[in-house]
Formats: structure tokens, C-alpha cells, sequence
């Protein structure tokens, strides 16, 4: 079963089989306001933590999502090129931002669990 962590900088990861989806927290998308544009990674990259994965723009400006934990990219969200809004009507669903296979899981002990993040946006 698939557990969710989320990070100060409003993503969060679903993580199951040593593979993490990650995309933004409704908070971050409510912030963001109307998505216009998202700038998907290519499959194979290798990101290190913190390193910016994705940028989003929005009506009011332009976002960078950092990689939450070190890791591979092995799959993009396509849907949004077509459709950015998808991450504001479905941020933690069809909205997500990229898949990746995770480098070193200990890195997720660092993250918040739903009750910690709602405290953290609270």
C-alpha cells in the first residue's frame, strides 16, 4: 500500500515499490492560482535533492518544484501539457507532477505525514 509524505515546500510523494509520485499540495496550488504552463522532466534524469524538477507557471508567476529526495525520473504526468489545469482541479490525483524511483529511502524520514503538514500550513 502506498504511503503519502509531504514536504515544507507544499509537495507530496506517494510511495510504494521503491517508486514515488510526486506532485504539489492543494494549499501550493491554491497559492499558485490558475496554471497555465508546466514544464514536465524527461524520463532517465537524475535529480538530487532539492534540485528543481519542475516549473510551473501560473497566472501570477512562475514556480519552481524541487525533488523532494534524491532519485530517477521514470515518468512525467503528459496529461498536463495539454491540460496544466488538471493540477488545480486534482492536485493529489490526475494532477500529479512526475514519478521517480527513489535513490535512498531513509530520505523519507525526514518528511511530514498528513497530520504534521496540516499543523505545518496551519
Amino acid at each position: 500500500m502506498a504511503k503519502t509524505y509531504f514536504t515544507e515546500d507544499h509537495e507530496w510523494l506517494s510511495v510504494e515499490g521503491g517508486v514515488a509520485t510526486v506532485g504539489i499540495t492543494d494549499y501550493a496550488q491554491e497559492q499558485l492560482g490558475d496554471l497555465v504552463f508546466v514544464e514536465l522532466p524527461d524520463a532517465g534524469k537524475k535529480l538530487a535533492k532539492g534540485d528543481t524538477a519542475v516549473v510551473v507557471e501560473s497566472v501570477k508567476a512562475a514556480s519552481d518544484v524541487y525533488a523532494p529526495v534524491d532519485g530517477e525520473i521514470t515518468e512525467a504526468n503528459g496529461a498536463l501539457s495539454s491540460d496544466p489545469a488538471l493540477v488545480n482541479t486534482a492536485a493529489t490525483g490526475d494532477g500529479w507532477l512526475w514519478k521517480m524511483k527513489l535513490a535512498d529511502e531513509s530520505q523519507l524520514d525526514g518528511l511530514m505525514d498528513e497530520a504534521a503538514y496540516k499543523a505545518h500550513i496551519g
